[in-house]
């Protein structure tokens, strides 16, 4: 849609509210509400904040950024009012003479898709985002209590969520998601609603939409809906599976009927390679490498198979065709720096043709076992200062290393537990 076919829809609808969307640093949402008044405005001249918001006021830039709205983003959102209706774009983010601002995690992903693309590349990927569903406290704060003990694919009545699942499902379809299935996952509490696959740079977008929506429905039902991989011990965590499928002239270079081509070892060789240094990227908080180091269904070992839950790569086919499936990232993860670096990492395997090995052939090397270990491989790594930048490896490395240390200096229930009454 163009500038005035969007005004005319937000009149006709009487939107009231716009919300100029966009991810910071670490893939948070972050917001900023305008009437339709000043959104006209805002098209013109854009938006201003302040840029140490991208941060999350983490480090130190004392520069103002500005947020240009795509307009292909735009849609209205189906549980807010029917009256005074409320519509929110996603935004690029720019400086003030409208250069791109570098840092910015969607326009690093469309620079990476854009030279896919001039090499004759176009990824498709098609995420699997798990979440659990808890209830909240009096006071509406998010606690990890849930009722239910269903497991995987039951039914009501033991699925408490059914019929929040089924609103989440409705309403992402009212604002044009095509959902393929949802169901219950292993742990009690815990969901997933799998969208139908797109192109990376859209995929990434509706990721950022589809979380943002998730919650939103979830308050409805006086539920809170979390991401965070690993919320509950001794059951399993929520990942966000990246399924790949990769097409040069029209045809998917995964399909081989004579067998395996030569371009999926390949891709698949780049991302074993690069696989622990994209864990700070693609597992990025303390809590990422609970999930890792308790497997269930998380790998840690690095090799790949066509079948099997602990792989770190599984090669198979769908209704929808032949796909290289990433199994390690969760949901924690900023999706546009997710994509961005596998599909670096695929496409370097590819050029450099590296040898994935045989299926089931584990690794010498495994995935790191905590943030620390995983700054420590990334802040090093020639491809993702060269994905990156060498800037934002720098600083986010920097902001990571700080979470870390914070983590390190709580005295934990456990440490009480095991260490008080012996020493």
């Amino acid at each position: 849609m163009n500038k005035q076919e969007i005004l005319s829809l937000i009149e006709e609808e009487d939107v009231e509210f716009i919300r100029l969307q966009f991810a910071d640093v670490f893939g948070n949402l972050k917001n900023i509400a305008v009437t339709p008044e000043r959104f006209e405005r805002v098209l013109d001249n854009r938006y201003p904040f302040d840029g140490a918001g991208f941060f999350g006021g983490r480090y130190d830039f004392d520069e103002d950024l500005y947020l240009c709205p795509d307009l292909d983003t735009f849609v209205i959102l189906p549980w807010r009012p029917q009256q005074s209706r409320v519509g929110k774009f996603i935004c690029d983010i720019c400086y003030s003479d409208g250069t791109p601002f570098e840092m910015s995690s969607r326009y690093i992903l469309e620079k990476i898709v854009k030279k896919a693309k001039d090499a004759g590349y176009t990824f498709v990927v098609n995420p699997e985002c798990e979440f659990f569903l808890f209830h909240t406290d009096d006071n509406g704060s998010p606690t990890t209590i849930s009722h239910e003990k269903a497991g995987y694919l039951e039914a009501g009545p033991s699925d408490f969520g059914e019929n929040a699942r089924r609103d989440m499902v409705l309403m992402l379809q009212d604002m044009g998601f095509r959902i393929e299935a949802s169901h219950h996952e292993k742990a009690p509490g815990q969901h997933e609603i799998s969208f139908s696959e797109g192109e990376a740079f859209k995929t990434a977008d509706d990721i950022m939409t589809f979380k943002f929506a998730i919650r939103s429905i979830a308050k409805r039902f006086g539920l809170y809906a979390t991401f965070m991989p690993k919320p509950l011990q001794d059951v399993a965590g929520s990942g966000m599976h990246l399924d790949f499928s990769v097409f040069k002239d029209g045809k998917n270079i995964f399909e081989d009927e004579n067998g395996m081509p030569d371009e999926a070892k390949y891709f698949i060789g780049g991302i074993m390679k690069y696989a622990p240094a994209m864990c700070a990227i693609t597992n990025p908080i303390v809590n990422s490498y609970k999930r890792i180091l308790t497997g269930f269904s998380a790998p840690r070992s690095i090799y790949w198979a066509k079948r099997g839950e602990k792989a770190l790569i599984k090669f198979h086919k769908d209704v929808e065709g032949t796909k290289v499936e990433l199994r390690h990232p969760d949901s924690a993860s900023n999706p546009y720096l997710a994509i961005a670096v596998c599909i670096a990492a695929g496409m370097k395997g590819i050029e450099e043709k590296m040898d994935p090995g045989e299926e089931n052939v584990i690794c010498d090397e495994l995935l790191p076992g905590d943030l620390n270990s995983a700054i420590a491989l990334f802040e090093k790594d020639a491809l993702m200062k060269e994905v990156l930048g060498e800037e934002f490896v720098k600083i986010y490395s920097q902001i990571k290393k700080n979470e870390w240390n914070d983590y390190m200096m709580q005295v934990s229930d456990w440490e009480i537990d095991r260490y008080l009454g012996k020493l």
